[in-house]
This record gives C-alpha cells, structure tokens and sequence, in this order.
C-alpha cells in the first residue's frame, strides 16, 4: 500500500500535469492573403481575434505602422512600393504580449493563399 505522502506527491504531478496541458492549449495563427491583394495593397486574414499588426516586407529594416483593420480579423496595407515576401508578420496577442512570426508569408505568395504559422494563440 502506498503511503499518503507518496499518494500526495502523484496527485501534485497529475495536477500539474494538467495545468500545463491546459495553459498549453491554444489555437494555431494562420494568416490567408486577401483575394483583393496587389503588388502595392496587401489585405491579411487572421482565423484569431489580434490587434496591433505589423509587418516586415523583403529589404524592410523595420516593421511597418500598424495595419488598418477594415474589417474583424482583416488587416490592410496599401504601399507606395510593390510588397515583396518573405514577409515577418507581428502583432498583440489577445492575451497580451507582442509575437513575431518571421517569414509567416512566403516571398512566392499569391492572393487566396492560406499560411499555417507555428504560434499559438
């Protein structure tokens, strides 16, 4: 029989064990280029409420203003310049806390395209 400090010390584990696997749990960003994106307009769709995104085109040595969102979800920047990828994608969690992305839209990307990034939301 197994003695109570024994048993105390595996309910701690399996509590935490949960913990982690719930605080661990989120939603995967993925990020679709709007089908009215150009070579100088650039609409994002996010499958996750986010706010305050920013990106990084190709020979950009910083993240732009903040895009404009349009619409829930729809972030759009209209450039002077033709936007090029790889482009690094940034932005507010909900749950606080600014991510980056690097490279979260290929430098091959197409209108209607769908990226699935690796973060969690």
């Amino acid at each position: 029989m197994a003695s109570s400090s024994s048993f105390c010390f595996l309910l701690a584990a399996v509590a935490l064990t949960a913990l982690f696997a719930i605080g661990s749990c989120g939603t995967t960003l993925t990020i679709e280029v709007g089908k009215d994106s150009t070579s100088t307009k650039l609409s994002l769709i996010t499958n996750v409420a986010i706010s305050e995104v920013s990106v990084k085109p190709k020979g950009a040595t910083d993240f732009t203003d903040d895009l404009k969102e349009s619409e829930p979800k729809t972030f759009t920047l209209d450039s002077k310049e033709p936007i090029e990828g790889p482009i690094a994608f940034r932005f507010l969690a909900k749950g606080g806390g600014y991510r980056v992305v690097d490279n979260a839209i290929p430098a091959d990307f197409k209108a209607g395209s769908v990226y699935k990034t690796t973060e969690q939301v």
